[in-house]
């Protein structure tokens, strides 16, 4: 056991209680392969005995990994923290990269000044890997991201310019398209006819993709203009909407709301205006997040899973990383699995070349739930981000996840 008051443990003391050279002890705390199970576990006893905690600067160099990974949300701190969609997707990414081992790192967007500042955090090699969502067309992220050659996935459909270049983006997104379909056609089949929608920005694809499936549930490319009307996907921008759907179409009998935050605002306008629900008007949400449950009346709303969403992204980049990370390793000499100098410890020759027998044996990334089970393959294998060699990561593709329709009283 370490000495209560005495220094910190180091490499070299772990390397002689187990009996071991120090680029044997190096190799098994840092990941490295071709070392015998029983000398592992020696080593491991070794570590656990002593309290050593590797050094993560050293580490860092030796590994080239920082364990850490930016999530970027491209929207205003507020905004973020009273939107509980975010918090159900941090949810599912915090409990996905702590099984991993890796730490998360949260970056806002509150000015177009925090683009610098992102960009230059994202290209200074603080991070291993990026999660980014909530993206309009017009953001600078992805391209900082590519210029960075940093490992990237996105929460949504890439829609800003030059995302439809191969390699294509890495993405996790729900099936926009048909939810919204499947919200119109509910309130079609209950014998609603004129049905309002309330989108969200149309810089997103999420709401575009959403106004589309309304506009072909109702079988129509030109809906009535005076039906439409852009809430922000907020509660606030839910109630002006509504209002001035009223306003413009008053015998409105049903309204589709791209969020369930935008529909508990249309709610709190229908009843002030005294329209009944589902009465007079019918509702139909988006998210079946806690809005939806806690509405009056219950809201009939579309389900995403959006925890489920968030793990995927962060599964579909921890995959990306370990490809990498398995092509760098095949690429190098016979130091490459231990530290800086190691190649030249005789001691060590027969674990290295062993090493390098096992690391062409390459990594499995295409298996495991969820990922690369989503509808719009796009037949590519090997898409990635940037210019770093991302393209090679067979195996891992966009994911599209379903939407479901959950009926409640609001129609």
């Amino acid at each position: 056991m370490p000495e209560p008051n005495g220094g910190r443990p180091t490499l070299e003391a772990v390397a002689a209680h187990a009996g071991v050279s120090r680029a044997t002890v190096s190799r098994v705390v840092n990941g490295g392969a071709g070392v015998r199970e029983a000398v592992q576990e020696r080593v491991r006893r070794a570590v656990h005995e002593l309290g050593y905690v590797p050094n993560s600067a050293a580490r860092t160099l030796v590994t080239r990994r920082t364990g850490a990974v930016a999530v970027v949300i491209a929207e205003p701190e507020a905004r973020v923290f009273t939107d509980p969609f975010f918090g159900r997707q941090l949810r599912g990414i915090s409990r996905e990269l702590a099984a991993a081992d890796t730490q998360l790192l949260l970056m806002f967007v509150e000015h177009r000044a925090d683009y610098d500042r992102i960009g230059r955090y994202l290209a200074g090699g603080h991070v291993d890997g990026a999660l980014m969502f909530s993206l309009h067309r017009d953001d600078p992220l992805p391209a900082m991201a590519e210029r960075a050659g940093l490992p990237t996935v996105y929460g949504g459909r890439p829609g800003w310019a030059g995302a439809d270049r191969a390699p294509r983006p890495l993405y996790v997104d729900t099936d926009n398209r048909d939810g919204a379909r499947q919200a119109v056609r509910h309130l079609l089949d209950r014998g609603r006819r004129r049905i309002a929608v309330i989108t969200g920005p149309l810089d997103q694809t999420s709401a575009l993709d959403r106004l589309d499936g309304y506009r072909e549930a109702l079988g129509t490319s030109e809906p009535d203009p005076r039906l439409i009307a852009d809430g922000g996907f907020t509660a606030e921008g839910g109630e002006r909407a509504m209002a001035t759907l009223l306003d413009a179409a008053p015998d409105l009998d049903a309204v589709f709301a791209c969020s369930d935050l935008m529909a508990n605002g249309a709610l709190r306008t229908l009843r002030a205006r005294g329209r009944r629900v589902p009465d007079d008007v019918a509702v139909v949400g988006y998210d079946d997040l806690e809005p939806a449950a806690w509405a009056d009346p219950p809201l009939t709303t579309v389900r995403q899973d959006v925890e489920e969403m968030g793990r995927l992204m962060a599964r579909l980049l921890l995959r990306l990383l370990d490809t990498r990370r398995a092509g760098g390793a095949r690429g190098s000499g016979a130091g490459g699995a231990g530290e800086a100098g190691d190649a030249g410890d005789a001691r060590e020759a027969g674990e290295a070349g062993e090493a390098r027998a096992e690391l062409g044996g390459g990594v499995d990334v295409g298996s495991g739930a969820g990922v690369g089970a989503g509808a719009d393959r796009g037949g590519e294998a090997g898409l990635g981000t940037g210019a770093a060699g991302m393209a090679a990561a067979p195996g891992l593709e966009p994911v599209i996840t379903e939407a479901r329709l959950v009926v409640r009283e609001s129609t």
